[in-house]
């Protein structure tokens, strides 16, 4: 099958210029090249703006603070069929954007797809078993809390006209959320969310570099659930989800 699909990469970025230079030069090496690649500088102070552009980026300036902002900017510009997105720490496979371009023709039915991660940096004894602790435990927890697979931001991808209809419902302006399990809520509510194999990427162990980090980013991850309560408290939508798709398996 020919590749009708256009792609957009969004990586949201601030003072992170090292990193990004090197996402870019990994994202430069695709088996598949993007249609164009989106960074959305969040009042950088450093050189990362200079380095999207040195790569041909597209720059895209947010001023709202905040990851919610900076990617719901970035997925607002993007002009592709399908959003991809990933943060400036991250080092994608060679062939992450041309698997998710084959995942999203393969299944019109689904919505966004999600990905696995490994570790870069850190201690090489406990990069695997973190990583597998890590993701393990993030879908252990949103998987019963949504009703079905959460978005793992650092690996997604998503179609753009469902983008549209739910861009004015998420929370791009509380920077305290986390913008991927936010947008696990409401792309839920519009179709399947849907795991896919082959698309590894690589990730810094910066999450776990200190205990204080590692509270903050679960008391972000508490907030962003309870913000969604009582509507999306766990039977209620549940229920919901499972009305619709009855609903939609007896449609014509």
């Amino acid at each position: 099958m020919p590749d009708l699909l256009d792609v957009s990469v969004v990586i949201p970025v601030k003072d992170d210029d090292r990193e990004l230079a090197r996402c870019l030069r990994a994202l430069a090496r695709q088996s598949r090249p993007a249609d164009e690649v989106i960074v959305v500088d969040n009042g950088s102070t450093d050189a990362s703006a200079a380095v999207a552009r040195g790569f041909g980026a597209r720059v895209v300036r947010c001023e709202i603070p905040g990851i919610p902002a900076a990617s719901a900017a970035g997925y607002d510009a993007a002009t592709g069929e399908i959003i991809l997105r990933l943060d400036a720490d991250c080092v994608p496979d060679e062939g992450w954007v041309e698997a998710m371009t084959d995942g999203f023709r393969a299944r019109p039915d689904v919505v966004a797809f999600t990905g696995r991660a490994r570790f870069i940096d850190g201690p090489r004894p406990l990069r695997g078993p973190l990583a597998t602790f890590y993701l393990g435990a993030y879908a252990a927890v949103m998987a019963p809390t949504l009703g079905h697979l959460p978005l793992f931001g650092s690996n997604m991808g998503l179609r753009r006209d469902v983008w549209r209809r739910i861009s004015r419902s998420v929370h791009r302006r509380d920077a305290s959320l986390h913008d991927d399990m936010d947008l696990s809520f409401h792309l839920g509510e519009r179709g399947r969310i849907a795991y896919l194999r082959g698309t590894a990427m690589g990730m810094s162990m910066r999450p776990f570099g200190s205990g204080r980090a590692f509270a903050r980013r679960t008391a972000r991850g508490l907030r962003t659930v309870l913000v969604h309560f009582p509507r999306d408290f766990p039977p209620v939508r549940w229920t919901r989800l499972a009305l619709r798709r009855t609903v939609l398996r007896h449609l014509p």
